[in-house]
């Protein structure tokens, strides 16, 4: 009997574009690691040696395949100068742009990423990759999140979701520096050894076939980087109302990553026809909030995995993002015995 491929090979065999036997089991859980290190979650981004520690130990109980050393949805606006405002530790910050700059624009002059790299918390997400990848010596996939064009585009310029939803007023070059920013980062993520890079897009208007080609043009130049590198592109679609409008526009275009559109709801159905996109290219991202320890519904969860791994045969089950920080490891566990 064949050894079975290890999620290194099944990666390999993804940018040659070859089903996996099953699917890579990708579960974003990171802020959960400040729960385990009783820290609040801006002392936890900052400590890489704390961040590094408590994956370790999540992931001596959490059965997955890849490991994600970082995710904060505020990386990149900070690293271009914006301040975050943090009311809560334990809550996400508010984005205050640079002072003197209205609502829809960005500076030409932002801070240097050069600087930030060196300094800032890309700087501390990459010593966490370098540092768990002399440790992990399990085959799991070192996994980084990263906004997408659209994503990043929104929070720089302050718009707010109704508005990306409805109708996008964002200047072309907000959006160049978006590309051109994540393109970047990605490309210290991969050199540090990051096997799996997500683009999280949390909003997307209603896309035309030109919109969809520029944001197809966008995301092309970190794609690639990662692909060089031979680490996996994953693109997170965890808005419902996005996936279920931009469907037939999405399936027309050329993917060089695979795509997660959020099942909406538990049931298969949800995925609305993007497993279209063939089997090599396609993926599922399951809600964040059903694997909160108080969430209800774990049998329902459970079904739902296996009946959407039956019949969809994603190549990819993620999360539609980071786990809730009070997540129920042992829930996610059961998916992971679902989906074997």
């Amino acid at each position: 009997m064949a050894e079975p491929l290890t999620p290194l090979q099944m990666v390999q065999g993804l940018l040659q574009g070859t089903a996996p036997p099953r699917p890579l089991f990708l579960p974003i859980v990171f802020s959960h690691g400040a729960r385990v290190e009783s820290l609040s979650l801006r002392a936890f981004l900052a400590n890489p040696t704390k961040i590094s520690n408590s994956l370790r130990q999540i992931h001596s109980r959490l059965h997955a395949d890849g490991m994600t050393c970082y995710f904060d949805p505020f990386l990149e606006a900070e690293a271009l100068g914006g301040t975050l405002d943090w009311t809560a530790d334990d809550q996400p910050p508010a984005v205050r742009l640079p002072e003197g700059v209205a609502q829809g624009e960005w500076p030409e002059e932002s801070r240097s990423f050069e600087r930030s790299a060196r300094f800032g918390r890309i700087a501390v997400a990459v010593e966490v990759i370098r540092r768990l990848k002399s440790v992990v010596r399990d085959n799991r996939l070192l996994m980084a999140g990263l906004s997408g064009p659209w994503t990043l585009a929104a929070l720089l310029t302050g718009t707010s979701r109704e508005e990306a939803l409805s109708h996008s007023r964002i200047p072309a070059a907000v959006f160049d520096l978006a590309a051109s920013t994540i393109a970047q980062i990605a490309t210290a993520f991969v050199e540090a050894g990051a096997k799996v890079i997500f683009f999280r897009e949390d909003v997307l208007p209603v896309l035309s076939e030109q919109s969809a080609g520029d944001w197809i043009s966008w995301l092309s130049q970190p794609i690639n980087i990662i692909r060089f590198y031979q680490a996996l592109p994953v693109l997170l679609l965890t808005c419902p109302e996005s996936v279920a409008a931009n469907r037939e526009v999405i399936l027309r275009q050329p993917w060089d990553c695979v795509v997660c559109p959020v099942l909406d709801g538990m049931a298969s159905e949800g995925a609305g026809g993007y497993a279209e996109l063939g089997a090599a290219r396609f993926g599922v991202a399951l809600r964040r909030e059903a694997f909160d320890a108080g969430a209800a519904g774990g049998a329902d969860l459970r079904e739902s995995v296996r009946r959407t791994v039956a019949e969809l045969h994603p190549a990819v089950v993620t999360t539609a993002g980071d786990v809730p920080a009070a997540a129920d490891v042992e829930r996610l566990n059961q998916v992971w015995e679902n989906i074997r």
